[in-house]
């Protein structure tokens, strides 16, 4: 039997129902409750079948008819035994609108069911698929489903990304990738809806190796069971999705055979010791520096002279020096000579808003949480992680490190509402399960790959391009971001290692927006071009056979 989609109404109307019915009986025959049923009464993690709906959006002055699948597929162990069931959205383009194939279907068959069966969908081999998903780890899909990618997405009450006040829901997503590729949004374990199977363990899935090896197991079957594996493929990576991107380009390669035409990462995390501000790594402090600078550029901050540059011509500045003055002062230690400590803190001063006091009292060194707290500290603001030009208010202006991220507290609630309302109403996937839009996944294990020294997968992404010359990257950051600094993904582009004839096959762009520059009306615009680009070069070149010579 399926289960109802609402088991608790359900009883509670049978449990009314059977009230009234000993009110209305004789005193000497009381009537005797019916049991619920306990197929009525048990909690619902997934329905019987996938859920799917159909759609049309309009891209370009174009319609671009799609279907749309909620569901789960499950995962086995080598012994078939299922471990796992992750939770996935797919979106396919069709070639008409639902209502019209069936009409046409059900024609063909009142004719007799003569010639081929009428399709609904392009030609696989000509049809790319992308597999996406966000970081943290503990994150879902949700920030690129319903942040780009898909075919709806939050609503904003402004350019900037500000989303007003509640109940919130989704709207037509103009800006939609669905014209150059069907999407699969992938949960992995312990996020979204996705779980672990009964007698499993979840910490079996909570780490650097087993987490790639689960969801490129995941992208294995669905090719299979979707029947794609002559399609163009791709991932999408945000944040510590980047960091699964790369260990996946490897390993669907080295352990499946899969290869792919293109690997797109989003405010990437690739080798952690750029961004893990420890005692002794002074790395991370060149490389936030041009993201400091940008955020005193947006919220007004610098000299008259420094605030009427164009962003990226300053940022410019600040990167030559990051790399080379500031980076050499930072090496002397406690060496550095007062003199030229003094002439560091002053172009630190110009570049950053910050006080020459605070830059001399913090030894030339401001890791990320201080500078969130300092930068606006007059004001009675502290500035966002993932997005700064978001601010917030603390319980006071004193302290080292804000209270709370503004730039994700704006937005959690509208795509968590957004989601659960979308995924229900126009999907029609139920289940009781909570969806976890970022999730308590700790301790999450870096071994071996990260033991006694920083998680490194730009290497593993080198060498899935020197084993896939075709391979295409595209490197899509945000000057706002303080989570994943723009100039930290490009040092560690710029250090793997990749062969020069392969450089091209590099694409990167810049937006003056953070974390998820899509919050941001003209970022999400510019954002789609690039990627309509990079898709039309990548599928382009699958056609064509090209890659460089070897």
């Amino acid at each position: 039997m399926r289960t109802p989609r609402h088991p608790l109404r359900l009883a509670a109307i049978v449990a009314w129902s059977v009230a009234a019915a000993s009110l209305a009986a004789p005193p000497d025959a009381p009537a005797k409750p019916a049991p619920v049923p306990k197929e009525e009464q048990r909690f619902v993690r997934y329905p019987d079948a996938p859920a799917r709906a159909h759609g049309t959006i309009t891209v370009n002055g174009r319609s671009i008819h799609y279907t749309a699948t909620a569901g789960v597929l499950t995962l086995t162990d080598n012994k078939a035994k299922p471990t796992a069931n992750i939770f996935y959205t797919a979106y396919r383009r069709t070639l008409e609108p639902h209502a019209d194939f069936e009409k046409r279907l059900a024609a063909w068959k009142e004719a007799g069911a003569e010639g081929p069966e009428p399709i609904n969908f392009p030609d696989p081999a000509e049809r790319p698929i992308t597999f996406s998903f966000n970081g943290g780890p503990g994150s879902s899909s949700v920030w690129l489903h319903l942040g780009i990618f898909g075919p709806r997405r939050v609503d904003y009450v402004d350019d900037k990304g500000n989303p007003g006040p509640p109940p919130y829901g989704v709207v037509d997503n103009e800006h939609t990738l669905l014209d150059a590729s069907d999407f699969v949004f992938i949960d992995p374990v312990s996020t979204g809806y996705s779980r672990a199977e009964d007698g499993a363990d979840e910490k079996d899935f909570h780490g650097v190796e087993s987490d790639i090896a689960s969801v490129a197991e995941f992208i294995r079957r669905f090719l299979t069971s979707e029947q794609r594996w002559r399609s163009p493929r791709f991932v999408a990576g945000e944040s510590y999705g980047t960091t699964r991107a790369c260990g996946l380009a490897q390993r669907l390669h080295d352990q499946h055979g899969i290869a792919l035409n293109g690997v797109i990462l989003v405010s990437a995390a690739m080798q952690f010791g750029t961004i893990r501000f420890d005692s002794g790594n002074d790395l991370p402090y060149v490389l936030f520096l041009p993201t400091y600078a940008a955020t005193a550029h947006y919220h007004g901050l610098l000299p008259p002279d420094q605030q009427a540059r164009p962003l990226p011509e300053f940022l410019a500045e600040v990167e030559r020096f990051a790399l080379t003055e500031y980076a050499a002062a930072l090496a002397q230690g406690s060496y550095l000579n007062e003199a030229e400590a003094q002439r560091i803190v002053d172009r630190l001063a110009s570049y950053t808003g910050l006080s020459p006091d605070f830059l001399r009292r913090a030894r030339l060194r401001v890791e990320i949480q201080r500078y969130a707290k300092e930068a606006l500290r007059t004001r009675g603001l502290t500035v966002g992680r993932f997005d700064s030009r978001f601010t917030g208010m603390d319980r006071d202006e004193a302290g080292e490190r804000p209270d709370f991220d503004p730039s994700y507290a704006v937005i959690r609630a509208n795509y968590t509402e957004s989601f659960n309302a979308y995924i229900r109403e126009e999907l029609g996937f139920t289940s009781d399960l909570p969806y976890e839009i970022l999730t308590n996944v700790s301790p999450w294990s870096y071994s071996p790959a990260g033991n006694n020294r920083y998680l490194d997968v730009a290497e593993r992404l080198r060498a899935a391009m020197h084993q896939q010359p075709h391979l295409k990257v595209l490197l899509a950051s945000g000057y706002y971001d303080l989570a994943t600094p723009h100039f930290a993904a490009d040092y560690v582009m710029s250090h793997m290692g990749l062969a020069p004839d392969l450089l091209s096959n590099i694409t990167t762009r810049y937006y003056e927006a953070g974390h998820m520059m899509y919050l941001h009306r003209d970022s999400r615009a510019k954002l789609k071009a690039d990627l309509d680009a990079f898709y039309a070069q990548a599928v382009q070149d699958a056609r064509d056979g090209r890659a460089p010579a070897r």
